[in-house]
């Protein structure tokens, strides 16, 4: 193995030394330059894992009783309506509201909102149902899986694209 400073053949164990904030493989010459480093250092990886599974083995003794896993469902049922953008407007319209009020009630900066209501942002689940209690409107509409199978049987023809998509228009 070579010195990564001078470029000589290093005798016998080479030394790690963190020079001007490099950690560098080094001779015992070049290693004066900066700070001898005790030990080389560790993947990261290796380091993360073991305390990952301490801290997975604390746990399980903490809660002894069960030890759960809890997911969040991303797949959802629901999804925003389309004219999602009018409805928020109309909604806070009619209560006398502005932007800013809107904003400060539901903890939002008034430019997330002045995106939702011109239609350039979609905004979450989460902020969707936050506006839905706050202006008393409905954002959220559940949609329902339907058979590939029984859909293609409802549609008259040769099976096309446009008879198995549902295409949303604005």
């Amino acid at each position: 193995m070579d010195c990564e400073i001078c470029g000589k053949p290093i005798p016998g164990k080479p030394l790690k030394s963190k020079i001007e904030g490099s950690v560098l493989t080094v001779c015992r010459d070049c290693a004066k330059l900066g700070s001898i480093q005790k030990e080389a250092p560790r993947s990261r990886n290796l380091v993360s894992n073991k305390k990952q599974a301490k801290k997975q083995q604390g746990n399980k003794n903490r809660n002894s009783v069960s030890s759960r896993v809890y997911t969040r469902n991303t797949e959802s049922d629901e999804e925003l309506v389309d004219d999602f953008s009018q409805i928020v407007r109309k909604g806070r319209e009619s209560k006398g509201w502005t932007r800013e009020e809107l904003g400060a009630k539901i903890y939002e900066k008034v430019s997330v909102i002045t995106r939702i209501e011109t239609g350039k942002m979609e905004p979450d689940l989460k902020l969707a149902k936050k506006l839905e209690k706050t202006l008393n409107i409905k954002l959220i509409e559940k949609y329902d899986e339907m058979d590939l199978e029984s859909f293609k049987s409802m549609a008259s023809g040769p099976n096309t694209l446009g008879s198995i998509v549902k295409i949303k228009r604005k």
